[in-house]
């Protein structure tokens, strides 16, 4: 299965949402993470930090642009926060492709301006919110 939904009424079901992501993309390194502000990006990937065992605290990098924790097993998971980068040249001075490149994990929150950079293979994750009931709808797919 390479497309599918998940409803989550509750934050507390967000592990097992978490879960089934990871489970269901096991070989897929980049998740690219969509949303509007508050839809829950950062929560979601807190979440699969937490599933994949990393150790480090877990936060927003809307400054550092990139963050970078160890899992127990000593492997590497990037964390990006696109949100304030202006142009996509300002992701190759940073060098993202050694990143996106090194068989580590990626998470990256507000891809829409570096598309075209990413690898052809990632699995897109959007996430709508209902602002009446705090639902989420997640939803799923692998650009191959």
């Amino acid at each position: 299965m390479t497309n599918f939904q998940i409803k989550c009424k509750d934050v507390s079901e967000l592990k097992s949402v978490a879960e089934q992501i990871l489970e269901t993309y096991s070989s897929e390194k980049i998740f690219l993470l969509s949303g509007k502000m508050g839809a829950g990006k950062t929560t979601l990937i807190k979440e699969m930090c937490r599933v994949m065992k990393v150790v480090d605290v877990v936060n927003s990098p809307t400054f550092s642009i990139v963050n970078e924790y160890k899992t127990t097993n000593g492997k590497s998971v990037f964390h990006f926060d696109l949100y304030r980068i202006k142009s996509p040249i300002e992701l190759l001075d940073l060098g993202y492709e050694e990143y996106l490149y090194s068989d580590s994990i990626c998470l990256i929150e507000w891809p829409e301006l570096a598309t075209d950079l990413m690898p052809p293979v990632y699995v897109m994750i959007n996430i709508e919110a209902d602002e009446l009931t705090n639902e989420r709808v997640f939803s799923m797919q692998l650009n191959m």
